[in-house]
Order: C-alpha cells, then structure tokens, then sequence
C-alpha cells in the first residue's frame, strides 16, 4: 500500500512527464507476462519513451492541467501509459509495435498535442516519419528539383 506522500510523488513525477511529452497512448496491459512487460519497457526506454504502470486514480491526477487531460476518461483497467518525450510518434511506434507480437496489449487512448485521438488512428501515427527522417525526405525532394 502506497503512503500519501509517496502517491503524491508519483502524480509529481507522471505530471512533469505529461507536461513535457507531445503525445501519450494508454494501453490495456491484461494477460501479459512479466518478461513481455520488461521487454516493452526496455523497447520503450530505447526509443526515448516514458512507460508507466500507474492506478487510473493516480493517473487522472497526473494529467490534470496537461494537454492530455483529454485522456482521463480513458483510463479505465489494468492500463500502462506511454508518453513520448523526443519524437511525437515514438510511443505510437513502440506500442504498435509491440502489439503486433502481442495481441494481449489493447490500445485504450492515444493523444497528440492536446488532442485525443481514434485509438485505431495509432497506426497512422505509428508510421509518422521522425524528424531525421522528415529532413532527410525534404532534402531529396530539394536535391531532385535544384539540379
């Protein structure tokens, strides 16, 4: 059993988190393995993304007063969220990923930038480019028509 003060820095901690991501998915993580959940974490961790298993109570509080308090209704059951702090489409990318190995993990909310989404559009955000390869694409386009 978690003590107030402990609850109170886990919300700190997902707030913080929250407040700097550009974009959050909520998935339902029933029936999946311990090993499983450490793979994920450690695929997460990789691609420069925050994954937390977090009571939804806990969690609503979090995202309070972020741009993904959208996502409060959302968070009903067992649910990991994951915020991605570098690239927009990385926890998207992550998630998906891992739910094509593993049909257990359910997508329950994905959000960009303050707005909520479709959970079937993660796929489209999946695949959005990075920003590496956006430049890269841009520059070909730009080499293709300078010469």
């Amino acid at each position: 059993m978690l003590t107030f003060a402990e609850k109170q820095a886990i919300v700190a901690e997902v707030a913080i988190t929250a407040k700097d991501a550009h974009s959050a998915v909520a998935a339902e993580y029933r029936g999946i393995s311990v090993g499983d959940m450490t793979a994920l974490r450690v695929k997460a961790r990789e691609s420069g993304v925050s994954l937390r298993v977090i009571k939804n109570t806990l969690a609503k509080r979090a995202v309070e007063n972020t741009e993904f308090e959208c996502i409060k209704d959302s968070l009903v059951g067992p649910l990991v969220l994951a915020f991605s702090n570098e690239e927009p489409s990385a926890a998207a990318r992550v998630i998906n990923d891992f739910s094509k190995e593993n049909d257990k993990l359910v997508v329950k909310a994905v959000a960009l930038r303050g707005k909520l989404l479709d959970p079937s559009d993660l796929k489209k955000l999946a695949t959005m480019p990075t920003k590496d390869e956006a430049i890269s694409m841009l520059m070909s386009v730009m080499k293709t028509y300078s010469g």
